[in-house]
């Protein structure tokens, strides 16, 4: 991962983060980048070491969207039937019975071999969401219904930022269930939800769990830089829901929904900590999920464009995690919250609206953003989820920084990924 001199201080937070796209054949489930040290603002992706990192069907050299973003998809109602009995155990029924049919489970080869993913029906055109490590870089796709029906897909849309990928398959209208996207923002820490899908191509199940927080920020799988010279570097994911429903390799791109029968989030990732006694990951019970708020955003522009053009600052910013009152004395910071810039790309949005970043020696003197558009930036994610679910590229937005001649505000031309 991309070090800076001036970080001999910071913790290293040893998380691997293990992919659940696809129960692989060969046993080789994919991870996910680590946690990055720095968490790159929209802009510079984190640097990480190329051989510590396997991607799963990811392409380091897709391009971004180059079409207008389409409508977002607004928030359905859901079926009046699932939520309202005041059961648990009815409700978990009901909202089975509800989504099942519009649950596929994708299987799929590719050049690492055979494995198994999750989708669902997003449209009665045949439009299945899924993540893009199951469907982004495939050689076949077969897509299987609860009810037996069986097709070949093809991939129309893919997204290496958000890990998301639409399959279009051509099927009878009566054969498509489309699940209703809910609003993510609308389901509190608390909220019990169900993951359904096909965890080691289990077809068809359910776990449940709750929502246990918001805004989370993990790599994306797009990257850039050269891997000969170990400068791998990964743009940021954000908006993530955390979750402790039991997600496990083969959930990957299924739904996670409320007890409305209402999708607010698409499984992702795990968690994982050690290795098992037969040599796999060690699920630690933790999951993150993309919420339905950005597949709302960027599904319409993949199924109209085939890609999705993201937001994009030119900095890098202090990960959430790293920042305490310890950090911030060090760096002779007036406050431990915030988004703390500890670099910036020439010549990029942010370098053109004049933030300032830390000295690369000492670590010291780089803008804090305490705000963005007046909303408070309490951590990086707020910031990053703001961005994503509010804005498009050629928007401005307006920092609210502190710096040590005072607090400033800094107008900024938001760019698109490079």
């Amino acid at each position: 991962m991309k070090t800076k001199r001036f970080i001999p201080f910071m913790l290293i937070l040893v998380l691997a983060l293990a992919s659940v796209a696809c129960s692989i054949n060969t046993q080789n489930i994919p991870k996910l980048p680590r946690l990055p040290e720095l968490v790159p603002a929209l802009a510079t992706p984190t640097a990480t070491n190329p051989t510590s990192t396997a991607q799963s069907s990811a392409d380091s050299s897709q391009p971004g969207a180059t079409g207008p973003i389409a409508t977002t998809i607004p928030a359905q109602p859901a079926a009046p039937i699932a939520g309202a009995s005041g059961d648990l155990q009815a409700d978990l029924q009901q909202v089975y019975q509800q989504a099942l049919p519009g649950v596929v489970m994708i299987r799929f080869t590719s050049a690492e071999g055979a494995g198994e993913g999750t989708g669902f029906v997003i449209d009665k055109e045949g439009h299945i969401v899924t993540n893009y490590h199951v469907a982004g870089d495939v050689q076949s796709l077969e897509v299987d219904f609860a009810d037996g029906t069986k097709v070949f897909g093809e991939t129309i849309g893919r997204d290496l930022d958000s890990d998301l990928a639409v399959v279009k398959v051509d099927v009878p209208a009566d054969k498509l269930h489309p699940l209703p996207l809910g609003d993510s923002d609308q389901a509190p820490v608390g909220t019990i939800v169900v993951a359904i899908g096909s965890p080691y191509g289990l077809g068809g199940t359910m776990t449940m769990g709750i929502i246990s927080a918001h805004g989370r920020t993990l790599d994306s799988l797009r990257s850039s830089g050269d891997p000969t010279q170990g400068t791998i570097q990964f743009f940021a994911a954000g908006d993530l829901l955390q979750t402790d429903a039991s997600i496990n390799p083969g959930n990957s791109g299924g739904p996670l929904l409320n007890l409305q029968g209402q999708v607010i989030g698409v499984n992702r990732a795990i968690q994982t900590a050690g290795m098992s006694l037969s040599g796999g990951a060690v699920n630690t019970g933790i999951g993150f999920a993309i919420s339905s708020n950005i597949v709302r955003r960027v599904v319409p522009s993949l199924i109209e464009n085939g890609t999705y053009e993201y937001p994009y600052l030119g900095l890098s910013a202090m990960s959430d995690e790293r920042m305490s009152l310890t950090l911030a004395k060090e760096l002779e910071l007036p406050q431990a919250s915030g988004a703390y810039i500890v670099d910036v790309v020439p010549g990029g949005p942010a370098a053109k609206a004049g933030l300032v970043p830390a000295d690369s020696q000492t670590g010291k003197g780089g803008d804090l953003i305490i705000a963005i558009d007046g909303k408070p930036v309490i951590t990086f994610s707020d910031l990053l989820s703001y961005l994503i679910l509010n804005k498009n590229p050629g928007d401005t937005v307006t920092f609210t920084v502190l710096r040590s001649s005072g607090e400033v505000e800094l107008d900024l031309v938001v760019g698109s990924r490079p």
